[in-house]
C-alpha cells in the first residue's frame, strides 16, 4: 500500500474517531439523570433510569450559617444558592421522604406550570431553574430523572449538608427589641437525639409555611383574606395509569392533536384536554370528582394524572388526608371506566398507585413585608425590589363541587417583590414557595413551583448580603442599595432580571377600571385567558344581587341584606335590564337594611355613598353595566370601608 492510501486511510480513521467523539459528547448533553433527553423531541423512546441514593449527612455541626428546612424544589435551590454563595448550609426534612425534589418528586406532580414570556419562546428568571430544568425531559418529566436532578445538584455543593427523616423540626426564637428573631432549629432525629443547631439565616422552603408560623409569624388561611377562611382549593392525589406504552401514548397524542378545542393538545411528554371527563358524575359528588385531566408522561410506560379534585380536606389532620385517600381508591377505577368509554385510545391502560403526598394548592399566606395584590397583576406591577417574575394565569381551582372553579386573568408579566419573602415582625427567616407573602387571589398565579424556585434562589443570595453586611433580613429588604446588589448578585448568576418592557393591557384605559380593581381583588370580576372582563356587558338585577353577596365576605359590616328582596317581585331577574333606580335599591337594601325603590339613590347620596363622577361615568341609566355596577361597588366601600384598591 502507497503512502498516499495510507495517508487517506488515516484521514478516515481521524474523522471517524471525531465524529463518534461528538456524537458522544452530543449524547452526554442531551441527558439528564444517565438518560435521554427528549426535550429536543428526539426519536429515541426513553428509558427508565435507576433512582440515586440520597447522600446526607451522619454528624451535622453545632452551627451553620444558613438552615433551609423543607425538600420540596424551592428548599433545594434555596440551599444549592446558599452554598454557591459561599455559605455552610444544611439542608433538613422532617417528612418521610427519601429523595428530593417534594411536590415533584413524592407528591408526583411531573407537569410544570411555566411562566412563559409573552412571544412563548421562553420562559422568565432562568438561574437554577434553567440548569435543573435541563437536566429534565421537559414541561413534563419522569420523576426519577426529576429527583436524580435535584440530587446531582446537591451533591456537587461542597458547603451542603443533607438530613432527611428529622422526626420533628422547631424554630429557636429570642425576642428583641423590635421584633422577634429566629436563631436556628432545634431537631429532634429518628433516633430521638435532641440537636440544637444555631443558624444565622433560617429558610422556610416547607409547603405550609411550617416554621415561620411556629416562630409566630401571621398569616391568613385559605381565602380569609376576602372574607372565606372556611374555603381552600381542592386537593389533588396525582396518580398513575400503567400500560402507556408508546403506541398508546402516540393514539393519546393524536386524539388530542386532532381535537379542535384550543384547550387540548400534546407533546413527546405532556397531554392535556379530554374536557369530557368534567360530566363525570361522581358516587360522592360533595367529595370528589375529577376535571379534564393534565397527563405527563414516564419513563417506565405509565403516566402520572392530574386530574381528581377531593374537597373539605384539613391538610393539617393526617386523619383527613388518609379519608382523602379512601375516598380516592373508590373512586379512580370507575373514572377510568368512564374515561375508557369516552376515549377509546385509553382502553389499555389500568389504575396503578397514588402518590406517597397529596398535592395542596393552599393553606396558609404569609403576611409580610410587602404582600403581593391583584392589582399588582392587572396592572403587571414593577417593583424595585423585584426578585423574580411570574406570566402564570391566575388560576383558582375549585373550592367546593359547586363551582369549578376560575381563572382570573393571564398576566404577561408581574414583579415579585424580594419583601414577599420577609415576615412582618419576624426576623432572622425567609419563607419561599407557595406560602409566601400573596394574597390568595394572586396566589393563583404566583403559588407555581418555578416561581418559588427563582424566589428560593433568591433567598439563598439574600442570606450571603444579609451575613456580610451585617443586617438583618428585614433591613436588608428595607435597603434600595443592598437590594440592588442582590439584583447584581444574582444576575451574575444567571437570573434574568431585566425583562422586557410590556404594554398595559385596555382594560385598564376603561372608564370603569377603577371599579374593575375592586370587583377583581375580591374575586367578583374574572378575565379569563383572554383578559375579558366584560364591563360592557349589560349587568341584570340577579347578577347584582350576587356580587353583593359576594362583596359581603369581605365587607360583612357593609352588606348586611337583605339581598334578594330587592328582586323578590321581579319575573327573570336573570334577564331583565338593570336600571340604575333598581341598582340603587338593591344596594340600599343591602347596607341599610330596608329601601323603598325610588328612594334608593336618593339615600346612597345622601350618605355620599355615590360619588358626582361615578354617576356620570354611567352612559345609560336604563341599561347598567358591569363596569356601571363595579364602580358603585367601588364608591361604597371607599367610603365604608376607607379601602381604595
Amino acid at each position: 500500500m502507497n503512502n498516499k492510501k495510507l495517508l487517506v486511510f488515516a484521514l478516515v480513521g481521524t474523522i471517524i474517531v471525531i465524529m463518534a467523539s461528538l456524537f458522544y459528547v452530543v449524547l452526554s448533553q442531551s441527558k439528564g439523570s444517565g438518560q435521554v433527553n427528549p426535550v429536543d423531541q428526539g426519536k429515541v423512546e426513553p428509558v427508565a433510569a435507576e433512582l440515586q441514593e440520597v447522600k446526607q449527612t451522619d454528624v451535622l455541626e453545632e452551627q451553620y450559617d444558613v438552615v433551609v428546612v423543607g425538600t420540596d424544589p424551592e428548599g433545594v435551590m434555596a440551599a444549592i444558592s446558599a452554598s454557591r454563595n459561599g455559605l455552610k448550609t444544611l439542608l433538613v426534612d422532617g417528612k418521610d421522604r427519601e429523595v428530593l425534589g417534594g411536590l415533584f418528586t413524592v407528591g408526583w406532580l411531573n407537569s410544570l406550570d411555566m411562566n412563559y414570556t409573552p412571544d412563548n419562546k421562553g420562559y422568565y428568571n432562568e438561574g437554577l431553574f434553567k440548569e435543573w430544568y435541563e437536566k429534565v425531559e421537559g414541561d413534563s418529566f419522569d420523576i426519577t430523572t426529576a429527583a436524580n436532578a435535584f440530587q446531582e445538584m446537591v451533591e456537587a455543593e461542597e458547603n451542603l449538608d443533607v438530613r432527611l427523616g428529622v422526626e420533628s423540626i422547631e424554630p429557636v426564637t429570642e425576642q428583641a427589641s423590635d421584633a422577634k428573631k429566629v436563631k436556628g432549629v432545634k431537631l429532634v432525629t429518628g433516633a430521638g437525639d435532641e440537636l440544637i443547631i444555631a443558624a444565622s439565616v433560617v429558610i422556610d422552603a416547607t409547603q405550609d409555611a411550617d416554621i415561620a408560623a411556629a416562630a409566630g409569624a401571621k398569616f391568613t388561611f385559605g381565602r380569609e383574606d376576602i372574607g372565606d377562611s372556611e374555603s381552600l382549593m381542592a386537593v389533588t392525589p396525582v396518580y398513575t395509569l400503567t400500560n402507556v406504552t408508546p403506541e398508546v401514548w402516540k393514539a393519546i397524542n393524536d386524539s388530542l392533536n386532532g381535537d379542535d378545542d384550543p384547550n387540548t393538545g400534546a407533546n413527546k411528554y405532556s397531554a392535556w384536554g379530554y374536557v369530557g371527563m368534567w360530566k363525570y358524575e361522581s358516587t360522592n359528588p360533595e367529595r370528589i370528582r375529577t376535571r379534564g385531566p393534565n397527563l405527563g408522561r414516564l419513563n417506565n410506560e405509565t403516566m402520572l394524572v392530574n386530574a381528581v379534585q377531593i374537597f373539605g380536606v384539613d391538610p393539617f389532620d393526617p386523619k383527613s388526608v388518609e379519608e382523602a385517600y379512601e375516598i380516592a381508591r373508590k373512586e379512580l377505577p370507575l373514572m377510568l371506566d368512564y374515561m375508557k368509554k369516552l376515549y377509546p385510545e385509553v382502553e389499555p391502560v389500568e389504575v396503578g398507585e397514588m402518590a406517597q403526598e397529596l398535592y395542596v394548592r393552599e393553606t396558609r399566606h404569609l403576611v409580610g413585608e410587602y404582600r403581593l395584590t391583584t392589582v399588582d397583576l392587572l396592572e403587571q406591577r414593577r417593583h424595585w425590589d423585584e426578585i423574580a417574575f411570574g406570566s402564570y394565569p391566575v388560576d383558582i381551582q375549585s373550592t367546593s363541587p359547586h363551582n369549578s372553579g376560575a381563572v382570573l386573568m393571564k398576566p404577561e408579566q408581574y414583579g415579585v417583590p424580594f419583601r414577599t419573602l420577609v415576615p412582618k415582625g419576624l426576623d432572622g427567616l425567609l419563607v419561599v414557595g407557595r406560602s409566601a407573602s400573596f394574597d390568595s387571589l394572586p396566589h393563583g398565579s404566583a403559588r407555581v413551583v418555578p416561581l418559588g424556585m427563582a424566589t428560593a434562589q433568591a433567598a439563598g443570595a439574600a442570606a450571603k448580603l444579609a451575613i456580610d453586611n451585617d443586617v438583618s433580613l428585614r433591613e436588608l429588604s428595607a435597603s434600595k442599595s443592598l437590594i440592588s446588589e442582590l439584583q447584581k448578585l444574582l444576575t451574575d448568576q444567571g437570573m434574568k432580571l431585566n425583562p422586557a418592557k410590556v404594554e398595559p393591557f385596555p382594560y385598564m384605559s376603561h372608564p370603569a377600571y377603577e371599579g374593575l380593581k375592586a370587583a377583581a381583588s375580591m374575586g367578583i370580576a374574572n378575565g379569563g385567558y383572554d383578559n375579558d372582563f366584560k364591563l360592557d356587558e349589560l349587568s341584570n338585577p340577579k347578577r347584582l344581587v350576587n356580587n353583593l353577596l359576594n362583596a359581603a365576605k369581605p365587607y360583612p359590616d357593609i352588606f348586611k341584606g337583605p339581598f334578594g328582596d330587592a328582586i323578590k317581585d321581579m319575573d327573570s331577574p336573570d334577564k331583565s335590564p338593570l336600571t340604575l333606580e333598581q341598582a340603587a335599591y338593591t344596594f340600599a337594601l343591602a347596607i341599610f337594611g330596608e329601601s323603598e325603590r325610588a328612594a334608593g339613590l336618593n339615600q346612597l347620596k345622601s350618605k355620599e355613598l355615590i360619588s358626582v363622577a361615578t354617576l356620570d361615568t354611567i352612559k345609560d341609566h336604563e341599561n347598567l353595566t358591569n363596569g356601571d355596577v363595579y364602580m358603585l361597588l367601588k364608591d361604597v366601600i371607599a367610603v365604608k370601608a376607607g379601602v381604595t384598591y
